[in-house]
Order: structure tokens, then sequence, then C-alpha cells
């Protein structure tokens, strides 16, 4: 028996779309972050990076269970004294939709170099129009 792992140039990515609309966002990025990885692939190897591209659409319309809505709060801290911001979800949902998604997503990769490679392959859109049509990305059904 031989164990055989992937160079880069054998590895074949495609294209997926994904529509998230009506879908909670903690379940969703649990499936996203797996398809970036190359999860569903037989040859998958956690070291090797073999992802696929992956496009969202409609990441505006996308679900908060509960009161995550008002309640739950993105940080950011700039290093200096009294610079830690806390915007609400309403607020991140109304200024930038698709951080919602990819903040989600990025929490489920691996923290590591690879991680931060996958996450270039990761298009979100607030709306149902993309500029990724000539990559022809195959619908993906949850």
């Amino acid at each position: 028996m031989k164990t055989t792992v992937l160079r880069d140039q054998d590895i074949v990515r495609k294209w997926l779309l994904v529509d998230a609309a009506g879908k909670p966002a903690g379940r969703l990025a649990v499936k996203l972050a797996a398809l970036l990885r190359g999860r569903e692939r037989r040859d998958f190897s956690p070291h090797v990076d073999m992802g696929n591209f992956v496009v969202v659409i409609n990441a505006a319309k996308v679900t908060l269970s509960g009161k995550k809505e008002d309640q739950k709060l993105y940080k950011s801290y700039s290093g200096y004294p009294d610079g830690l911001k806390q915007i609400p979800a309403r607020e991140i949902r109304r200024t930038h939709p698709d951080r919602i998604i990819r903040q989600a997503v990025r929490g489920m990769l691996p923290k590591n170099k690879l991680s931060r490679r996958l996450l270039i392959r990761l298009k979100v859109h607030a709306g149902a129009e993309h500029p990724h049509a000539a990559q022809q990305p195959q619908p993906v059904k949850f």
C-alpha cells in the first residue's frame, strides 16, 4: 500500500456558488470552511492546500438566531489605550454585510498560515450579483 500526497500542480480547484439567503450564519460557516479546506475530497490531507474557490451571494440576508442581531458585538482593537471598538451585528450588517460570514468562516479555520491562504479564495457578496460568472461556479445545495 502506498500513501500518496498531492502536489500543488496536481490539485484541481472547483468554483462553487452558495446562496446564503435565509441560512443561519454559524451553520453556513461550518460548511463553507469545509469546502474551502477541501474536506469533501477523498484524498484530503490537512497540511495540503487542496480547497475550492467559494462564491457566497446574498450575504446581507443571512440570519442570526435569537437576539444576536442586537447583542452580538464585533470587536476590533487598535493596540492603543482605549482603542477597543465594539460594533453590534445590526450595524455590521448595515455597513459591511459580508463581514458576518467572513469572520464566522475565519473562526472555523485552523489558526495558521494555511488558513490565511484559504480565506483569499472566499468571495462574499452582499447581493445576488457577483463578478465571477466567467469562472462558471457550480451551485451547492445545503
